[in-house]
């Protein structure tokens, strides 16, 4: 049996990603800032418009995302399918300008009239409340996309409310169904994927330190889906675990002279990584052939697809 085929029998996109050994990093959800609107009750596979938010609500809101640059909404509820709520939460990401403001009882048509642009620059001016509490943790729950999301996330997201130590919420999408359980940490963004309750309670004991934990992280949402790669490679070489140590990504496709790939066969984008002591790194990553088909979600059908890979860390001048 080919590998193709034999991934194709897994039951599930997670155990078909597991057997592939497909890398987490660099597969976060790209977002400078998230707005996060609390409708509990049931969730459709586009939750923004199948759900009981008004669905002009939702579609507005979802036209506002898709025409900004940085800002990504999603639906919260709390584990368990509690009713009643209509909290919202803004949480920008960047390094330096990371925070979350909270805004209480709050009519989601209101939310249509908040400033993208503003928001996806780090500015809130003055909208709502700091949010003093415990970081917050939200958890991929929504089967409508995708199965392993339910049946993963739902019990994770339980056990870790009642642990308590993290404000939790179950939440409608975080993108990369096969790496479930995942998980996304405010106010700095880092995403996590294959989560185990030990591996998250070491992710809230790192968060409320101001620190990041590494394993199982898929990268921050503030940068594109190199530069998270390239900036977890940084933060493996030199043991950094701050969560603002590291404070500018920048990534670009690597091309030589003549305009083909730089590097060699795969080679595909360079990005430099900044620390707040001066320190800069280069860092050279390649999609590189994954050598099988594998189902990004449950019922797709298996596609081949590029590991994006690390080839080389280099300290600049």
């Amino acid at each position: 049996m080919t590998a193709e085929v034999s991934l194709a029998c897994v039951s599930t996109c997670t155990a078909a990603s597991l057997a592939w050994a497909e890398p987490l990093a660099g597969t976060a959800a790209t977002a400078r800032t998230w707005l996060l609107i609390e409708q509990p009750g049931p969730w459709g596979a586009k939750a923004l418009l199948q759900s009981r938010l008004d669905p002009e609500v939702g579609a507005t809101l979802s036209a506002a995302a898709d025409g900004s640059a940085g800002v990504r909404v999603a639906l919260i509820r709390r584990p368990g399918r509690t009713t009643g709520g209509r909290r919202a939460f803004l949480a920008h990401t960047a390094p330096g300008n990371a925070w979350i403001r909270v805004l209480a009882d709050t009519d989601p048509a209101r939310l249509t009239g908040l400033d993208f642009a503003r928001l996806a620059e780090g500015h809130h001016d003055g909208i709502g409340e700091p949010h003093d509490g415990a970081p917050l943790v939200l958890v991929c729950t929504n089967g409508t996309r995708d199965r392993c999301c339910a049946l993963l996330g739902r019990p994770l997201a339980a056990e870790v409310a009642g642990a308590g130590g993290a404000d939790v919420w179950e939440i409608t999408h975080l993108g990369g169904h096969r790496f479930s359980p995942t998980l996304l940490t405010l106010p700095h963004g880092y995403a996590y994927g294959r989560m185990t309750s030990v591996g998250v309670k070491n992710v809230v004991a790192a968060l409320t330190r101001g620190r990041v934990a590494l394993d199982g992280c898929r990268g921050r949402s503030t940068w594109d889906r190199p530069g998270q790669a390239a900036e977890l490679a940084v933060r493996a070489l030199i043991g950094e675990e701050g969560a603002d140590a590291l404070t500018e990504v920048t990534a670009s496709r690597a091309q030589d002279a003549g305009g083909g790939d730089a590097g060699g066969e795969g080679a595909a984008w360079t990005a430099t990584v900044s620390h707040a002591d001066g320190r800069r790194w280069s860092v050279t990553l390649a999609d590189e052939p994954a050598g099988a088909a594998a189902p990004a979600s449950c019922g797709a059908a298996p596609a081949p697809a590029a590991r994006l890979t690390t080839r080389a860390v280099e300290r600049l001048p």
